[in-house]
């Protein structure tokens, strides 16, 4: 028996989720303890619940029967990001949730992964390459269908998602060094313009000589440049047609210290809280941060701060470690698996969590600006939730059937 669970069943993946959801649990009863939101406990234990019900149905789809479904998924997702822009309701100065009844879903958190379907479904086809200008800008098409109607809601957060996953996939396909090059440079101008003219001249100057270096042709490869250096000037109009509270989510990331009370709070009492820690911590129920509500609405966006406040290094560490764990082990799906459409699949959900984790826990440490992105089982949200186990129970699914082509 032991042995048919080993050979069927991607134990790894399966227990680090666990183990990472129990954590989400126990830190959000922590951080609503004293907040007078118990209910907010009880809602994440009834998502957990359906969450395991719904990784459980996704181990056992029949896996020709995910790859068929996946572009009609992908349709259908972009059709409820159309309704959602106009049915929605409006959170945060989102429009991005359907009410049901007392519960919220987030149509794109699933959107992200019938894109990743859909993509993986195209790049596996045998008559697609991405050294092509076809093929290159199908995927990017496919790519930028969901990103423009995030950004309509808009949530600049999830829209970001899609850069690490599209990247995650590029380069897994066998996109040229040059392709690599031209996705990140725009990127990099904007935030070395955001922060000054010199940090800008020494990207565009970096930049430069890598597009020249790897370039194929050189009339592209000016076009690049020019869109990296345009890119770049027009941050301070992109800036200026920002929401005033996103102008000051990107000026906190520049300087927390400058609004220590406004828009640099949240980030100033995490790292205070995470700091506080030390090694062991200060003990479950006991951060000073946490019980005292120092931090609005801690089980979202920062709950983070709660194994490292509570439990110190070894608390955060232990939270790491499993993220650690589980994304080399999608890594791995995707060169053990026969299937070149799996293998996609398998790299482009794990790029998703990766980039969840990377983005949510720099943003605890104030590395990054807040943006909205959860922290994988961890933080407090149905939508969210689903839509990971979803994909790890996918991931399984890959696991169970990796020796087919």
């Amino acid at each position: 028996m032991l042995n048919y669970i080993k050979r069927h069943f991607d134990l790894k993946v399966g227990l680090s989720t666990l183990a990472l959801a129990l954590i989400g649990l126990v830190s959000i009863y922590s951080a609503t303890y004293d907040a007078r939101a118990s209910e907010i406990f009880y809602k994440q234990v009834t998502w957990v619940i359906a969450g395991s019900v719904v990784l459980i149905a996704f181990t056992f789809v029949p896996f020709r029967l995910l790859q068929s479904l996946s572009f009609p998924a992908y349709f259908l997702s972009l059709l409820m990001l159309v309704i959602v822009l106009l049915l929605g309701k409006t959170v945060s100065g989102s429009t991005s949730w359907f009410n049901l009844g007392s519960f919220r879903i987030q149509p794109s958190e699933f959107a992200k992964i019938t894109t990743v379907l859909a993509l993986a479904s195209y790049l596996s086809r045998s008559d697609v390459s991405l050294q092509s200008p076809r093929g290159l800008l199908t995927a990017a098409g496919i790519v930028l269908a969901p990103v423009a109607l995030i950004m309509l809601q808009p949530d600049f957060g999830t829209a970001v998602i899609y850069g690490g996953m599209s990247f995650a996939l590029l380069y897994w396909g066998g996109a040229s060094r040059f392709t690599l090059i031209a996705v990140v440079a725009p990127v990099a101008a904007a935030l070395g313009a955001l922060l000054g003219t010199t940090p800008f001249l020494i990207v565009v100057a970096v930049f430069g000589i890598l597009i020249y270096v790897t370039r194929d042709h050189l009339l592209v490869a000016a076009v690049v440049f020019s869109l990296m250096v345009l890119t770049g000037i027009s941050v301070q109009f992109f800036y200026d047609g920002l929401r005033p509270y996103q102008q000051k989510r990107i000026a906190t990331f520049l300087d927390p210290n400058a609004d220590p009370l406004g828009a640099g709070y949240n980030i100033l009492q995490s790292k205070v809280a995470i700091g506080s820690g030390g090694l062991t911590g200060k003990g479950y129920l006991r951060g000073s941060q946490t019980q005292l509500n120092f931090i609005p609405e801690q089980w979202t966006d920062f709950i983070f701060c709660v194994p490292g406040e509570e439990f110190g290094f070894l608390g955060a560490a232990t939270v790491l470690l499993l993220f650690g764990g589980l994304l080399m082990r999608g890594v791995s799906l995707g060169s053990i698996v026969k299937s070149r459409y799996a293998s996609f699949v398998a790299i482009g959900l794990t790029a998703i969590l990766a980039t969840h984790v990377f983005i949510n826990i720099g943003m605890a440490l104030g590395l990054f600006p807040v943006i909205g992105v959860p922290l994988p089982f961890l933080s407090y949200g149905g939508s969210a939730l689903l839509s990971n186990t979803i994909t790890v129970g996918i991931l399984m699914n890959l696991y169970t059937n990796r020796k087919e082509y």
